[in-house]
């Protein structure tokens, strides 16, 4: 359990040291920003149930640097046994060099309980463009290489009448390290002056896994901070050990609170 470890350990500790890198010494221009959400879950896939999730992004821009710490988590039970955990930590860091174009550097760590893998986490770093920058359109993509380490287990689980798994025993594989290629791609569209449409996409692709994260939103404003949202998240683990399913999916309703 070292690796998961010095991973979260570092995905706690790189945003006071980012931040205490860049900050100006003279006029200041720097910006602080977030929004927190609740709500509850309905999940299909390889832990299905009703649960709740919740998550906390944060935004930190000093002159030309946009700092980003995502967290996110679900948790849920089942016929009185865990049927949901999940939790994820995403750091990035990116630097602007023109206009549209810019440098990241990104961490990322998961631990689910139910996708086949103890953990996972992985380093990148690589190139983005803004390709649309409108006051109702935004798209921008990056794209890089990094170095991923994961912990496969094998999970047993009771055959039972509903389609809920309860693993009852949980096997640990060897750690695998690779190296990998990564893709992100994050469209934002105002549909009206309070209605906007996201969708949010992350590949992290080797050659022993590729694993794909998109989240398809709808968010509604209420006021000028609390906003209602409707999202679609799906995580494809290409090759998950044993007889796991490879996608998982969920639908969430959310309070969000913007600050």
């Amino acid at each position: 359990m070292k690796s998961p470890r010095i991973a979260l350990a570092a995905l706690v500790l790189m945003p006071f040291v980012a931040v205490a890198a860049t900050a100006p010494h003279g006029k200041s221009t720097r910006r602080f920003s977030g929004k927190g959400q609740l709500g509850l879950l309905a999940s299909q896939g390889n832990a299905q149930g009703k649960s709740a999730n919740a998550a906390l992004n944060l935004v930190y821009r000093s002159g030309p640097w946009k700092h980003t710490l995502n967290l996110a988590a679900q948790y849920g039970q089942s016929q009185g046994v865990v049927s949901t955990e999940r939790w994820s930590a995403l750091w990035q860091s990116s630097r602007k060099i023109s206009s549209d174009a810019f440098a990241f550097g990104s961490l990322r760590f998961e631990h689910d309980m139910f996708n086949g893998f103890q953990y996972q986490a992985s380093a990148t770093a690589g190139l983005g463009y803004t390709v649309i920058h409108t006051k109702s359109t935004t798209l921008s993509t990056q794209l890089g290489a990094g170095y991923t380490v994961q912990r496969p287990e094998t999970l047993t689980d009771i055959a039972l009448a509903t389609p809920t798994h309860i693993f009852v025993e949980r096997t640990a594989l060897p750690s695998q390290r690779y190296a990998i290629g990564t893709l992100g791609v994050d469209y934002e569209q105002a549909l009206t002056s309070t209605t906007t449409l996201s969708d949010k996409m992350l590949a992290n692709a080797g050659s022993l896994n590729t694993m794909i994260i998109n989240t398809l939103a709808l968010t509604v404003k209420v006021s000028t901070r609390l906003a209602l949202s409707l999202a679609y998240d799906i995580q494809d683990n290409t090759h998950p050990p044993g007889t796991i399913k490879h996608l998982d999916s969920t639908e969430t309703a959310n309070l969000v609170y913007a600050f």
